[in-house]
């Protein structure tokens, strides 16, 4: 049989959770004295209660508010938990230092606390435990297990409590109440600083060439590390509570050299500023081996920051596979029996077993648990299983660690989230502090992997969301090339409400669209999709581009949402060579011309659409010559930090300019080059070609009189004449405009025009009159019928007709293509 040991008989053989925990703490309380030792004695309620946050918190200078002194874990923001509570509140923190009595509290209990409403995940425990008597502080810790706390947990929880040692709110003083070698003290309105001879060693300064300013010491740090150590030493970004960095200082010679400041501000009192008061040590000779468990805090700190999947798995490599020396990590996610492998360290396939590479199927294999059987057990025990070098085991998993095997199921929520395995090709020696670790690890990163497996799934949702509501491809336009882009931001969900457009429009024109919803979620993607479809469809219309935007606007403002939108409407008529540009709100267009010079045209615009029910849309001519580039875009690729959109409209001209408008696709992908990617951009780029053959066109305003229809056959006939159509095309076309233009003068009011075009011998004839009802073929006619046969006879005749909606009218055209 397979020689399976199990992680909690492997580390202490039958001693119990609480013995094991209070074998660590006396180990630690007894040891020497370290500016650590309260923090690893808070870690040990990670490691021994399965615990996700652990604080102390104490009385400072004022006896009123009760600050966190020290704390370990998973950050308290997670959890709602603040840096300081009113000693008189009914908080759990508050009445636990108060009565000296300990709380526990579950998810129930929990739900309409202020702590579990600023939290976006209430699921979780909290224990408050009085430090000693009534009035002496509290130690309050989260637990995220499904459970709350057990009764080992309650055991090893009150260990730690009776071990705690309140720090006293002073700089740390020597026997004769200087300060201690490695100790400092900063007055934090003066700059002033006191610090200890130890420290000033390591600075490399002697005791009567220190000038005691706090500037002194920050000149020898190197420059990369001045923001974080500033962020540290300025009070306007202390919180009270422990803080700790490590940074480097310059030496002489060599290297520079890596330090670990501990610090807490101490608030200020009557008669004194406040102080910033702790350790300065050599980071080098602090304990750095596997056995230190802040590694448990560091990943921690790791996983609270990681967004998807994969940056978890990340996160446990590096944390893990280092310290561990070993040889392979492979981090799978559990779905339907089947462990989803997203991460694998190293990467390469044949690092891995041969089953995982017969399922690689994409990116990432996927192995199934049913050829695992041992790791299958493993999981529905959900405890951490070692297996030495030697054991007999499946190749799956033997293959992975034939020095030896471990394997972390990642218990969340209430399930089994995943699995972590880690394998080394020689034989490995699994100490007790290497095993703490690993059932440490497991229960912080399966927490971590279901909010990250939650984050990419909403993340996935609306991801398709934006690339649904934006066009799938660009249509192809007579007489220029068009080309866009989108990037979404890389903060929060990456979705925004950026979008384009360009969509075709009779008569050889075109319009191209650029716009922004104010916001960055679901909503306002979902808003962007409403407004696209609004413009195409008001454009298609046939309205004017003044017309189509003021549409857009009382449209938005009907739908009583609290986002605006901007807008940038430009229709181009590719025949004539010019434009009309309508903004509401959004950016200027920029333009190239054919020379190679770009400027930032100063088109007049409106107020953003969804403001004012009564706005203005001024309309902006503009001359397009052959080689002439459109570009429009959001102010995502033009405004940033350190730049305003005047100096980014600017930039993008010169970068315009220096492209070569032959290769627009690869001009777009150089000016999204040095996109700020805290907001979503769109760009549309449009080059103007011109049409290498222009269409002939004549237009007949048909007058209401009793002979109309024959002046409109007069007014074809000497048109088609003039431009040598066949007699047999224009005996077809006369007999068109005849029924056309009769149902339109029968049928409608107001105004009818016919127009005539003639491209590459296609002939289309077209009656445009004010009523937007189409005409409908009859299914059948009967001898005693008196209408109905116009449009059977026009679709006898032509290649194709049909209708469009034209300014709240139509137009019918049918197309005429002579034999060849």
């Amino acid at each position: 049989m397979a020689n399976v040991v199990s992680e909690g008989a492997a580390i202490s053989g039958t001693r119990t959770a609480p013995e094991r925990a209070e074998a660590a703490l006396e180990a630690l309380t007894t040891a020497p004295d370290t500016p650590d030792r309260l923090r690893r004695v808070l870690e040990q309620a990670l490691v021994f209660a399965g615990a996700s946050f652990a604080g102390v918190y104490v009385p400072g200078d004022d006896p009123s508010e009760l600050f966190l002194a020290e704390s370990a874990g998973l950050p308290r923001t997670l959890y709602g938990l603040r840096d300081a509570y009113p000693a008189a509140s009914g908080t759990p923190v508050a009445e636990a230092h108060r009565t000296g009595r300990p709380r526990w509290l579950g998810p129930e209990q929990l739900a309409g606390s202020p702590e579990a409403r600023r939290t976006p995940s209430p699921d979780f425990s909290v224990a408050a435990l009085p430090l000693g008597p009534a009035g002496g502080g509290c130690l309050l810790v989260v637990s995220e297990h499904p459970g709350g706390f057990g009764t080992d947990d309650r055991a090893c929880l009150e260990l730690i409590a009776r071990a705690v040692a309140v720090p006293v709110p002073a700089a740390p003083a020597g026997a004769s109440g200087e300060l201690a070698p490695d100790a400092f003290s900063l007055a934090v309105d003066s700059g002033r600083v006191e610090v200890g001879d130890g420290i000033l060693r390591l600075f490399g300064l002697a005791r009567d060439a220190f000038d005691g300013r706090v500037e002194t010491l920050l000149g020898l740090t190197v420059p990369e590390d001045l923001p974080a150590l500033m962020s540290v030493v300025e009070a306007d970004h202390m919180s009270i509570g422990e803080r700790e960095l490590e940074f480097r200082i310059l030496q002489p010679s060599g290297a520079p050299r890596w330090l670990r400041l501990r610090g807490r501000l101490l608030p200020a009192g009557e008669g004194r500023s406040a102080r910033l008061v702790g350790t300065v040590a050599d980071a080098s000779t602090l304990r750095t081996g596997v056995t230190d468990v802040t590694r448990v805090q560091r990943l921690a700190a790791a996983l609270a920051t990681a967004g998807t999947v994969k940056d978890v798995g990340n996160a446990v490599v590096a944390a893990l596979r280092g310290p561990l020396r070993a040889d392979r990590i492979a981090l799978a996610e559990l779905e339907n029996e089947r462990l989803v492998v997203t991460v694998l360290d190293p990467p390469e396939p044949e690092a891995w077993p041969e089953v995982w590479r017969s399922e690689w199927r994409t990116e990432w294999p996927e192995a199934p648990v049913r050829a695992m059987p041992t790791l299958a057990a493993a999981l529905r025990e959900g405890r951490a299983r070692i297996w030495p070098a030697g054991t007999e085991l499946e190749p799956a998993l033997a293959e992975v660690g034939p020095g030896g095997l471990a394997v972390l199921p990642l218990p969340a929520g209430g399930r089994m989230a995943g699995a972590c395995l880690i394998g080394w090709d020689r034989p490995h020696d699994f100490g007790p502090d290497e095993r703490a670790l690993l059932t440490a690890c497991a229960g912080l990163t399966g927490q971590a992997l279901l909010r990250a497996h939650a984050f990419d799934a909403e993340h996935e949702l609306v991801g398709m969301l934006q690339r649904t509501l934006l066009p799938r491809r660009l249509p192809r336009l007579p007489g220029a090339v068009a080309v866009a882009r989108y990037l979404p931001t890389t903060a929060g969900l990456e979705v925004g409400g950026d979008w384009y457009d360009v969509i075709p429009l009779a008569d050889n024109h075109a319009a191209l669209v650029i716009g922004d919803v104010q916001g960055h979620n679901a909503g306002a993607a979902t808003l962007m999709g409403q407004m696209r479809t609004a413009l195409r469809a008001y454009a298609a219309e046939g309205h004017a581009p003044d017309v189509v935007v003021a549409h857009a606007n009382r449209l938005l403002l009907d739908m009583e949402t609290d986002l605006f939108a901007t807008c940038a409407y430009v229709d181009v008529d590719m025949e004539e060579g010019t434009a009309w540009c309508v903004r509401a709100g959004h950016l200027h267009p920029v333009l190239r011309r054919p020379d190679g010079t770009a400027e930032v045209v100063r088109a007049e615009g409106g107020p953003p659409l969804g403001v004012l029910a009564q706005a203005d849309f001024p309309m902006t001519p503009l001359r397009l010559q052959p080689g002439t580039v459109i570009a429009l875009t959001t102010d995502g690729l033009v405004e940033s930090p350190d730049a305003d959109i005047d100096v980014g409209l600017e930039r993008l001209a010169a970068e315009l300019a220096a492209g070569d408008p032959a290769h627009l696709g690869l001009v777009a992908d150089a000016l999204l080059a040095g996109a700020h990617r805290g907001d979503d951009v769109a760009l549309l780029l449009m080059r103007y070609d011109g049409m290498a053959v222009r269409p002939l066109r004549e237009s007949w305003t048909v007058w209401r009189v009793p002979e109309a229809v024959r002046h409109a056959r007069r007014f074809t006939r000497r048109t088609l004449r003039t431009w040598g159509v066949a007699q047999d095309t224009m005996d077809a076309a006369l007999l068109v405009v005849s029924e056309l233009v009769t149902n339109a003068l029968v049928h409608t009011g107001g105004q009818v025009r016919l127009d005539l075009t003639l491209l590459n011998h296609r002939l289309r004839l077209a009656v445009a009159d004010s009523s937007p009802r189409s005409p409908v073929k009859p299914a059948s006619i009967g001898w005693e019928a008196t209408g109905g046969r116009g449009i059977i006879l026009v679709e006898a005749v032509s290649a194709a007709w049909g209708t469009l909606p034209v300014s709240g009218g139509k137009q019918v055209w049918a197309d005429l293509v002579p034999d060849t």
